[in-house]
């Protein structure tokens, strides 16, 4: 047998989870006395996970042209392990080539959850389309999408990859295209184009945004974890891994994502007695306390309810920029700088774009990056926008701040009279938008992600709340199914417990909506028993928006 090289990731925390197996078996393993002290480190997983990988070589499709690296370790309480991969051929990125091993307590064989199933093998690693040419096509993509604008600084940047999610694996490049519209603010197009053909494969946002929706939010007076720093503070939460909020001047990048490093400073606030801002917008501290804040309660959310210790699960911060751009009605993560952007709004249909649950939002496609990393298009784009709106909310309620009492819509502190609705989206009832799907249908995938979302968006609230007509915290929700059954919810709690052990153990790239049923069935069956309550839910939930 050939030696498959494996190239070790970089040293992650654990984030936990429960085991698969028998209903009796978990029910000890998630207890908080279950044998903690026992659970194998997250060397001692990949340790395993290799000769595992060295023995099923075969059979899981590797070869000696390939390489894997891990991603993410997940190590459940009665030690089962979860190693996630990503793989190479002949050193270039193989796009759905991510795959997770499960494996025993005892460090054997288990199963493997995998993006793509294709056998991994090609003619030739040369393309016949050139660099040049990919970045061409590209660029004009991303002209075609914003006609009629004038597009500022325009680049391409092509890498050579691996496309293993668009049918047999094939040579492509994929070009990111980024540039500044007319008022300096940034717009971009990821694109994938056959290296071989030149046709175009796929196509889909760069940014992973909130589409463009906020406004501020003053969540009355606010605890806040400052850096001391001579005879002032500085706006730096040492107790969550160096976390700071900077403001951006309103300027732009000058580069953005992979093209280069070059973005707008963010000078870090000060303070002079550590009482920040005055809660009006006139003031730019106050924008800046809404971004800490948000920032702060999302960490405590993934920390406190799913033992992840910060966004990559590494213990380290992130840091936010605001007051970005000129009336800029968006909010985005970017993974290249590991910071979340935010804009003031333009006055008239979103103000600044700084509550709490497009922070969650925002910061939640960090935590897809690390560990599912969910293809920004189609089914799987949907449910990563989903992803980051089912967090979102569920760290809105988390916060339990009077000011902004939890509920199933997104971004509706932001919204101003002009958007001509009450809230960017709703999950209760995602077609009320009138663009958003509430049941799943050929064609979903042709779908914006941000629509195509209302999909997991329907689930997840039906699975919490149930069906039927609500008042939340003085919102009154409704949500019809769409077979006409009658789902019975089992809270929130548990649907952040499924949804998170389903994203950071059986979900991969590619992972669709019949594959996020899967998922979350697995994932409620390691978490409470096959043929528990909260496993028959699911089913349910899943089955009244049209996922069979």
């Amino acid at each position: 047998m050939s030696r498959i090289r494996h190239v070790r990731g970089s040293r992650l925390a654990l984030a936990g989870g429960a085991a698969t197996g028998t209903a009796v078996l978990l029910a000890a393993a998630l207890s908080p006395t279950a044998l903690a002290e026992e659970r194998p480190t997250r060397s001692e997983a990949i340790d395993s996970a290799e000769t595992v990988l060295a023995d099923r070589a075969a059979e899981l499709g590797l070869t000696s042209a390939q390489e894997t690296k891990v991603r993410d370790v997940v190590v459940d309480e009665d030690g089962t392990r979860h190693v996630r991969y990503d793989r190479t051929y002949h050193r270039l990125p193989v796009l759905g080539g991510d795959f997770v091993l499960h494996l025993n307590p005892d460090g054997t064989y288990r199963g493997t959850s995998r993006a793509t199933k294709s056998a991994l093998s090609l003619k030739s690693v040369t393309p016949k389309v050139t660099a040049p040419k990919a970045a061409d096509l590209a660029a004009s993509l991303l002209r075609a999408a914003h006609l009629g604008e004038t597009l500022k600084k325009l680049t391409a940047k092509p890498r050579l990859v691996v496309d293993a999610l668009h049918g047999a694996p094939r040579l492509a490049w994929q070009t990111d295209a980024v540039a500044h519209d007319g008022l300096g603010n940034p717009v971009g197009r990821t694109v994938l184009t056959d290296a071989t053909t030149g046709d175009r494969i796929d196509a889909w946002d760069t940014l992973e945004s909130a589409s463009g929706d906020g406004k501020s939010l003053y969540g009355g007076t606010v605890a806040l974890e400052t850096t001391k720093s001579g005879s002032s503070y500085r706006l730096k939460d040492a107790t969550r891994g160096g976390t700071y909020t900077g403001d951006a001047a309103n300027k732009t990048d000058k580069c953005l994502l992979t093209i280069c490093l070059t973005r707008a400073p963010a000078t870090v606030f000060s303070d002079a007695d550590n009482h920040w801002a005055t809660g009006e917008a006139s003031d730019r501290a106050t924008v800046a306390v809404d971004a800490q804040y948000g920032t702060d309660v999302t960490w405590d959310y993934f920390k406190n309810l799913h033992g992840r210790n910060g966004i990559a699960g590494d213990g380290k911060g992130s840091y936010n920029r605001v007051h970005y751009g000129k009336d800029y009605n968006n909010a985005f993560w970017d993974d290249n700088c590991f910071c979340m952007t935010y804009g003031d709004g333009d006055g008239k249909q979103l103000g600044p774009l700084v509550s709490l649950d497009v922070a969650g939002h925002e910061m939640s496609h960090g935590v897809t990056s690390k560990t599912a990393a969910l293809t920004y298009s189609g089914e799987s784009g949907g449910l990563n926008e989903a992803t980051s709106d089912i967090f979102g909310t569920l760290v809105e309620f988390y916060a339990d701040n009077a000011e902004d009492p939890g509920d199933w819509l997104i971004g509706e502190k932001v919204v101003r009279s002009g958007l001509g609705r009450e809230a960017l989206r709703r999950m209760d009832k995602p077609s009320k938008d009138g663009k958003s799907a509430d049941c799943w249908s050929e064609g979903l995938a042709d779908l914006d992600v941000h629509y195509s979302s209302g999909v997991g968006n329907h689930f997840a609230y039906l699975l919490a709340e149930g069906s039927g007509a609500k008042t939340i915290n003085g919102v009154a929700h409704t949500s019809p199914t769409c077979d006409d059954s009658t789902v019975q919810g089992i809270g929130r709690a548990k649907l952040g417990k499924i949804w998170y052990r389903a994203l950071t153990v059986y979900m991969t790239s590619s992972t669709d909506y019949a594959g996020a049923r899967t998922a979350t069935l697995n994932a409620a069956k390691d978490l409470y028993g096959s043929g528990s309550t909260e496993q028959k839910a699911v089913a349910a939930a899943w089955s009244a928006v049209n996922v069979g």
